[in-house]
């Protein structure tokens, strides 16, 4: 029997953010093409993977890149960031070769990054087409460390060298890096759509409908240092968060809600909760933002510390949803009322942007797939 046509997803393991929303593509291709083979390479654990995969899926576990050293969700160690790059890109050749052994019993017609650098050189070496997706590139991320970088004098240029092969690149919105491609199109926000209203999610929860609901969202590195009985809001709020967070310092107030991670299977999914909340209390990120706007939920965000991506978000946010910021100082004393209770005050985004980027990059992925040349064919920089 003649292999499927595959295609091979690398992720960065950075987070949960990389692959919250190539699983929303992989969904939507999956779903559109049942004769293709999908294969996902990520660090990234089969638990929180197969939470929100509804198409069959090959897992390849394993680093595709290194991302950022984080000491928790707010703190990045830039030192370790860019040691711990400069020693997997030093080994990139040996890991292209292992990659290409890996993949020979797949018939692979096209290669995604979102946005480890192997993905283009496996691609490349393979000898089928690449298409990046993301809003940033690691060495945009990793212009921020001059220091650092000094000890690692070839990194950037080693990083875009692998960039250029990539045939094509899907650049989202709140971008940065993307004019090391050779060829790029802009695709709208990617986002996970919860299928409930806001007060069909909190009725599903068991949350009061009329009383204001607070989501803290804090990614997979959590925020221990947080402790929940300090927060002056809770007379007048509700707080959800999962277990994952913190662990609230002991008993929680009433006022406080966990869910358990185990909580994610059957028809209860993250985004679920963002629906139901008026706030999403965070750190900005792209896949957060991205659900925040597509649910029409309000940000109270703080700082992420040194990291490229921040700056930039915090300039673009405001056209894109009701947003303010509250200090590290502010957020870990419990000050959370006031700036609560102004956000909640303030008017909406002046538009709401798309956010079905799934579709765009699906459509993108199969045009590639069933061009003729995406086998035996070489990648732009060649």
């Amino acid at each position: 029997m003649p292999l499927r046509p595959a295609v091979v997803f690398y992720v960065s393991g950075h987070g949960f953010g990389h692959a919250s929303r190539e699983i929303e593509v992989i969904n939507t291709l999956g779903a559109a093409r049942s004769d293709l083979a999908i294969v996902l390479r990520t660090a990234v654990a089969s638990s929180l993977l197969t939470r929100t995969l509804r198409v069959p899926v090959t897992h390849l576990d394993g680093p595709c890149d290194t991302g950022v050293i984080q000491r928790d969700s707010v703190t990045h160690d830039d030192e370790a960031t860019v040691r711990e790059a400069m020693a997997f890109n030093q080994t990139m050749r040996e890991r292209t070769k292992a990659e290409v052994e890996r993949l020979a019993t797949y018939d692979v017609r096209a290669i995604v990054g979102d946005i480890p650098p192997l993905a283009f050189e496996v691609a490349a070496e393979i000898g089928v087409p690449s298409i990046a997706i993301g809003n940033f590139t690691w060495d945009w991320i990793y212009e921020w460390y001059p220091e650092a970088l000094r000890r690692a004098p070839h990194l950037l240029e080693d990083i875009r060298r692998s960039y250029h092969r990539a045939a094509r690149a899907l650049e989202l919105p709140l971008s940065g890096g993307f004019d090391v491609f050779p060829s790029v199109a802009a695709i709208p926000f990617i986002a996970r759509h919860s299928q409930w209203t806001r007060t069909d999610a909190r009725r599903r929860l068991g949350l009061d409908l009329a009383r204001p609901l607070a989501l803290l969202s804090f990614g997979g590195y959590g925020l221990q240092r947080l402790d929940i009985s300090l927060l002056d809001c809770l007379a007048d709020w509700t707080i959800l968060l999962t277990d994952q967070i913190t662990d609230g310092g002991g008993q929680a107030p009433e006022q406080v809600r966990f869910i358990a991670e185990e909580s994610f299977v059957g028809d209860l999914r993250y985004e679920d909760l963002v629906a139901a909340a008026d706030v999403v209390v965070t750190k900005p990120g792209y896949s957060i933002i991205s659900e925040c706007v597509a649910h029409s939920t309000a940000m109270l965000y703080t700082s992420r510390g040194h990291f490229r991506e921040y700056d930039l978000m915090v300039e673009r946010m405001p056209s894109l949803l009701r947003c303010r910021f509250i200090s590290q100082d502010d957020l870990f004393a419990g000050r959370w009322n006031k700036a609560l209770t102004a956000l909640v005050q303030q008017p909406p985004a002046p538009r709401r942007p798309g956010t079905d980027g799934a579709s765009h990059a699906a459509a993108a992925i199969q045009a590639v797939v069933d061009t003729p040349s995406a086998r035996g064919c070489k990648s732009a920089a060649d």
